[in-house]
């Protein structure tokens, strides 16, 4: 049984690449010229750029101390804020404040009071974490003797 016309074509072209490499390969004899390791590697400098010619890198001193291993290290905040009562209802027991440092408002409990508190009153407290956000803790009145 015959050929296929894609069989030949394929059969042809591998030959036609088997020609061409044996060819390529006499004409590297013939040149004389080899290639060394030396002309063969290559080197990168620091910004990625690659280079024929050795690159030598400014090294600066690292201090043990400027390495960080693992996360971000937490920056501790104070523990006291300071706020004033936006509203709060004694009879119910509860209400808001308005944090001084970026205007979040913060629940408060009577729990956590150590003194009364009104409406509009200037305030130091903690912040305690909760199921449903930030409690406002430890609430003491600030005097504003003016």
């Amino acid at each position: 049984m015959g050929e296929s016309f894609a069989k030949k074509e394929r059969n042809k072209n591998k030959a036609k690449k088997k020609q061409e490499k044996s060819q390529k390969m006499m004409d590297r004899k013939q040149d004389g010229t080899k290639a060394t390791f030396e002309d063969m590697i290559a080197y990168v400098d620091e910004y990625g750029n690659i280079t024929d010619k050795p690159v030598t890198a400014v090294r600066s001193e690292i201090k043990l101390e400027d390495i960080q291993l693992g996360a971000a290290p937490i920056i501790p905040e104070s523990k006291e804020r300071t706020g004033v009562v936006a509203s709060y209802d004694p009879i119910k027991g509860y209400g808001f404040i308005t944090e001084d440092n970026n205007g979040a408002k913060i629940f408060v409990h009577s729990s956590g009071l150590t003194q009364p508190i009104k409406n509009h009153d200037k305030v130091t407290f903690e912040r305690e974490k909760s199921s449903r956000g930030y409690n406002a803790i430890m609430v003491k009145k600030i005097n504003d003797n003016k």
